[in-house]
C-alpha cells in the first residue's frame, strides 16, 4: 500500500490520528521502492548497522539531541523519573524510567493490562483473524516460535497457542520504551531467537507482516494463576541497539512490574494467551478487526479472564 498514511485511534478520545513517522521519507524509500528494497536486504536489515547506530547513541555528544527531540514530539517531561537535563546520552533518555505514578495499573486479579505504551492490535482468536496489518496477511505461530523445522506434532508452543489470543504492541521511537508484565505470575528465563532487524512500522509491515517473525526476538513464558501460561515476545527492529531484560527469572512478578527495556529504535512486544483464557475488551477488538491500531498506555485494561 504505497504512500498510505499510518493512522491509529486514540483510546482515550476515540479520535483517529495520523502518525508522524520518524524518518518517513527514508522508510518509504526502503520499503516501497525497488532500489530501496535492494539496500534494505544488502545492508539495512543487518545487525551491524543497528549496532553501529546504537553505539553512536551511547556517545556523550548524543545527549545534545534530547531536548530538541522532547520539544519536537511534545513529550511530557513531568512523567520522567529524572530531569531531561540529566541524561548523559540519547540512549539513556530513550529507555528512560518514569515516575511510579505515571502509569496507573488497573486493579483486579482477573484483569490483564497492556504491557507497553504504543499502538496495539489484538485478536481474540488467532485462527479466525482475517489479517493483521493488512487483510489476508498473517504470519504463522510456528515462524514466531522458530518451530518451522520441527515436525508438526512436536511444535509445543505452536500447538499450545493455536486458536489463542494475541496482542501486538508496537512502540514508535517517541514512546516510553520499557515493557511490563500484563498479568501477575512467575516468569521463566528469556530465550533468544536470533534474526535480522527489519522495521516494525506499518510502512514495512503492510508490505510484509512476516518481517516480525524474521527479526531478532526474546521469548518468555509467565505462569499465571489466573491466566495460565502467558507468552511474551520482545522483538527488535532496525536501529534497536538491544533488548534488555531486568526481571528475575523464577521470582513471582506482580502485574505491571517492569520486565525490561529496548535501547534505541522502534520495537514491538507480542503477548499471547492460550485459547479461552482472556476475554479482550470490545473497543480494542473492533479497531483491530479493521486493521486499525489503538494508541493506549501501559497499565490500561486489555481484558479479563472469563468467569
Amino acid at each position: 500500500m504505497p504512500s498510505e498514511p499510518v493512522r491509529y485511534v486514540v483510546r482515550s478520545t476515540q479520535v483517529v490520528e495520523t502518525e508522524k513517522v520518524l524518518g518517513e521519507g527514508w522508510m518509504r524509500w526502503l520499503y516501497e521502492t525497488g532500489p530501496g528494497r535492494l539496500a534494505l536486504n544488502l545492508a539495512v536489515k543487518r545487525a551491524l548497522l543497528s549496532r553501529y547506530y546504537g553505539w553512536r547513541m551511547n556517545w556523550r555528544y548524543s545527549a545534545q539531541r534530547v531536548l530538541p527531540f522532547i520539544i519536537e514530539h511534545n513529550l511530557d517531561v513531568d512523567e520522567f523519573a529524572k530531569s531531561p537535563y540529566n541524561f548523559r546520552t540519547f540512549n539513556e533518555f530513550f529507555h528512560r524510567a518514569l515516575k511510579p505514578d505515571a502509569r496507573p495499573i488497573v486493579v483486579g486479579d482477573d484483569v490483564a493490562v497492556l504491557p507497553a505504551d504504543g499502538r496495539h492490535l489484538v485478536f481474540q482468536d488467532l485462527d479466525a483473524a482475517t489479517g493483521f496489518y493488512v487483510k489476508g496477511e498473517k504470519f504463522r505461530l510456528s515462524s514466531l516460535f522458530a518451530e518451522d523445522k520441527v515436525p508438526e506434532s512436536q511444535r509445543e508452543l505452536t500447538l499450545r497457542y493455536r486458536g489463542g489470543t494475541m496482542l501486538i504492541s508496537r512502540l514508535a521511537p517517541v514512546d516510553y520504551h520499557r515493557f511490563h508484565f500484563p498479568v501477575a505470575g512467575t516468569p521463566a528465563e528469556a530465550r533468544l531467537i536470533d534474526g535480522v532487524l527489519y522495521s516494525v512500522s506499518p510502512i514495512a509491515l503492510r508490505r510484509n507482516v512476516r518481517y516480525l517473525v524474521s527479526n531478532k526476538r526474546m521469548l518468555t513464558t509467565v505462569e499465571s494463576p489466573r491466566f495460565g501460561r502467558v507468552m511474551m515476545v520482545e522483538i527488535g527492529a532496525t536501529m534497536v541497539g538491544s533488548i534488555r531484560q531486568s526481571y528475575v527469572a523464577g521470582r513471582p512478578a506482580p502485574k505491571g512490574e517492569e520486565k525490561g527495556y529496548f535501547k534505541f529504535g522502534g520495537s514491538c512486544v507480542i503477548t499471547l494467551f492460550e485459547a479461552g483464557r482472556l476475554r479482550v475488551d470490545s473497543d480494542l477488538l473492533e479497531a483491530s478487526a479493521r486493521q486499525m491500531e489503538t494508541y493506549a498506555k501501559m497499565g490500561e485494561r486489555l481484558g479479563a479472564a472469563p468467569a
